[in-house]
C-alpha cells in the first residue's frame, strides 16, 4: 500500500468515526492500515502453528486459547481454504487431550454405506471385505480428540448413530452386539449453514446444538488486511526449504496478491505460489502469477 493510499484510506476513517463517535474501531483499522503498509521483515508472526497477525485473526487466537483449555465440542465454520483442519489441531495440541490422539475424517468424502464402519468400526465378517476385526476412529482415539470435517455432508441416517454415540458415550461396531465406552473430544466443521440446513429437513436440530457448543468462525482471506503478505513470505520460506534454492517476489507482484479477492482462500494462495515459483527465475514477478491475478 502506498503513502498516498494509506493517508486517504485513513482520512476516510477519521470523517467515519468523527461521525460515528467509534474511537475503538478508528484505532482497530488504524493499526490494520500500518500493518498492511508494512513490509513483512524477521519473524513471520504466528500462534497455536498458524500465520496470521490481522485483527481478525487475532480476535480468532483469543478466542482459539480460551476453547482449548476446555473439553467441550467445537464447531468450526469457515469458507473452503480457510484452515479449519489447522484450527481443530490447534485445540487438539493446546488442550488437555494433546497426548492422546486426533484423528480426521472428511464426512464428504467417504461413501455414506462406509462412514459408519470408518467412525465405528466393524466386525469380522460384517460385510464383503470385513476379514478382521478394525477399530474406528472413536476407539482408536478414546481419549484424544475426533475431527468431523464437512459434518454438514453427513448423511441423516448416520446422523442419528453419531447423536447417539454423543448422547451415550458409546459405540456399536458395524456387526457386532458389542458397545464399547469412549471418551472422546468431537470437533466439527463445515462450510454449510448448518442453521439452515436444520430449517430445511436436512440436518439434524438435535445434532447442531450438540455439535454447536462452542463456535470459531474463520475469516476468508480477503477480510485478512495485511496478512497476505505474510502468508506468501511463510510459503516462500517452506518452498525454499523443499527447492533448495531462495526465492523472492517483487513489490508489484505482491501488489497483485494483495489486491486478488481469494475465492480459495489460503489454500488458493499456497497453491499459486507454489506454481509461481516453479516458473520464477529466482523472484516471482507479476507474469509468474498468471491470469487472472496478474493478467498480461
Amino acid at each position: 500500500m502506498s503513502d498516498s493510499d494509506l493517508r486517504a484510506r485513513l482520512g476516510a476513517l477519521v470523517d467515519e468515526a468523527r461521525k460515528s463517535g467509534d474511537l475503538v474501531a478508528l484505532e482497530t483499522a488504524w493499526r490494520e492500515l500500518v500493518s498492511a503498509a508494512t513490509p513483512v521483515q524477521g519473524a513471520i508472526p504466528q500462534r497455536f502453528g498458524i500465520v496470521g497477525d490481522s485483527a481478525k485473526m487475532r480476535a480468532l487466537f483469543e478466542l482459539l486459547g480460551k476453547v482449548a483449555a476446555t473439553d467441550v465440542s467445537a464447531l468450526i465454520l469457515g469458507e473452503t481454504g480457510t484452515g479449519k483442519e489447522l484450527v481443530a489441531k490447534a485445540l487438539h495440541e493446546h488442550g488437555k487431550r494433546k497426548s492422546k490422539l486426533f484423528l480426521a475424517e472428511n464426512c464428504a468424502a467417504v461413501p455414506a454405506n462406509l462412514l459408519e464402519s470408518e467412525l465405528f468400526g466393524h466386525a469380522k465378517g460384517s460385510f464383503t471385505g470385513a476379514h478382521v476385526d478394525r477399530q474406528g476412529h472413536f476407539v482408536a482415539a478414546n481419549g484424544g480428540t475426533v475431527f468431523l470435517d464437512e459434518i454438514g455432508d453427513m448423511p441423516l441416517s448416520m446422523q442419528s448413530k453419531l447423536l447417539r454415540v454423543l448422547q451415550e458415550g458409546e459405540v456399536r461396531p458395524v456387526g457386532s452386539n458389542k458397545m464399547i465406552k469412549v471418551d472422546v473430544r468431537i470437533v466439527a466443521a463445515t462450510n454449510k449453514d448448518l442453521a439452515a440446513m436444520c430449517k430445511q429437513g436436512t440436518f439434524r436440530e438435535d445434532l447442531y446444538f450438540r455439535l454447536n457448543v462452542i463456535t470459531l468462525q474463520l475469516p476468508p482471506l480477503r477480510e485478512r488486511t495485511g496478512d497476505v503478505p505474510r502468508l506468501v513470505h511463510f510459503f516462500l520460506e517452506k518452498l525454499a526449504g523443499e527447492m533448495g534454492r531462495e526465492i523472492g517476489i517483487t513489490g508489484e507482484a505482491m501488489a497483485a496478491l494483495e489486491a486478488w479477492k481469494w475465492p480459495g482462500n489460503v489454500r488458493e494462495l499456497e497453491n499459486v505460489i507454489r506454481r509461481a515459483a516453479v516458473f520464477a527465475q529466482g523472484t516471482i514477478v507479476p507474469a509468474d502469477l498468471g491470469a487472472p491475478i496478474a493478467p498480461a
